[in-house]
């Protein structure tokens, strides 16, 4: 049986547990995750959601992951399948301390946890961004959390704290910024919004 959604999503009730072999077979052009042992299945983002995504792989890449220009020590990942539990989730962007990479199987879903998620807001996804991926990072005791937000260009930089996450930054400009857990090189996001479509904001005169 199928569902259809009125976010968009369609929920594939299989008669059983939902299983790698079929997240392999989602169509392209659709993200799949299982959810409660149902295949569910979306459309991939917009243009502004996936710019946003990239360009902040490419920025976090090479200082964190390759180490030029900053420490290295990181391994990212855009949109990784990720286990939680009996769930499988795809969250747009995210980091794993090299040191904690190890047993990561060829195929199927990464079984450790990362040290850094981010989600990229959309008029589609933010409340499940931040009603239920937020709880589901918490107790998988992710360390940091970003939420990116392509329009109106803001980034809420969350850590995980004993009591739940604490907002430790929040950023609502182009411009250069430090953000834990990459808080050792400063980023410069003005790309990331201009790729995005989001205009500049004018120099305060």
């Amino acid at each position: 049986m199928v569902t259809h959604r009125h976010d968009g999503r369609t929920v594939m009730h299989l008669g059983r547990p939902a299983t790698w072999e079929d997240l392999e077979r989602v169509p392209a052009g659709m993200i799949g995750e299982v959810i409660h042992g149902e295949l569910v299945m979306k459309p991939r983002p917009a243009m502004p959601h996936a710019s946003a995504s990239s360009i902040l792989g490419v920025l976090l890449g090479g200082p964190f992951r390759l180490g030029v220009g900053g420490p290295g020590g990181w391994v990212i990942l855009d949109e990784p399948y990720i286990r939680f539990g009996e769930d499988v989730r795809e969250p747009d962007l995210a980091g794993w301390r090299r040191e904690r990479w190890v047993g990561i199987p060829r195929r199927g879903p990464i079984p450790v946890m990362p040290d850094w998620i981010c989600e990229v807001l959309s008029c589609s996804t933010e409340a499940e961004d931040r009603t239920v991926k937020m709880p589901l990072y918490a107790r998988a005791k992710v360390g940091h959390l970003w939420l990116l937000d392509p329009d109106p260009a803001t980034l809420e930089v969350y850590r995980l704290e004993a009591q739940g996450w604490l907002l430790v930054s929040s950023h609502a400009r182009p411009g250069p910024v430090r953000a834990e857990p990459f808080d050792a090189v400063e980023l410069d996001l003005t790309p990331l919004w201009e790729d995005a479509g989001v205009p500049e904001t004018p120099a305060e005169e």
